[in-house]
């Protein structure tokens, strides 16, 4: 006698597939020394300077468009206002810094990740020595 319950869903039909419908987005770890958006004027608080500076110059500012700029600017203006000492902004300041990809757990929530710059391999004192670190790192970057 066949079991109770609903018939199984075909193979192709099924809802949760292998394969994730997102994936990660990969951006070489290193500093973004692009085109940005003038700093925030002399007038802003020192703090937002350095924030500007720090935030303007994160790897994944690579894929930003004129939009994004627009919204790190706008997120100056709020960073500038909460550093001046109106802690209101702070709710604000923070969903957008992670809407901006700020910190490791906002970018992991953006599916964005930082791979190492390959570098050629030195060669090996004698020929045939292989340097193990550079064999460990060319396999931990070619696996997935």
């Amino acid at each position: 006698m066949a079991g109770r319950g609903r018939k199984p869903k075909a193979e192709g039909a099924k809802v949760n597939r292998a394969e994730p419908t997102h994936g990660w987005t990969e951006v070489l770890e290193r500093p973004f020394n692009g085109r940005r958006p003038v700093a925030p004027p002399d007038d802003a608080p020192r703090e937002t300077r350095a924030w500007w500076d720090r935030v303007t110059r994160l790897p994944h500012c690579v894929l930003w468009d004129a939009g994004d700029w627009q919204f790190a600017l706008d997120t100056a203006r709020v960073h500038a206002a909460f550093a001046a000492g109106d802690l209101v902004r702070a709710s604000e300041l923070r969903l957008r810094e992670r809407q901006m990809g700020t910190t490791s757990n906002a970018r992991r929530d953006l599916r964005i990740r930082y791979v190492a710059v390959r570098r050629a391999a030195p060669e090996a004192p004698g020929g045939n020595v292989t340097d193990l670190e550079v064999e460990r790192t060319r396999r931990l970057l070619d696996a997935d």
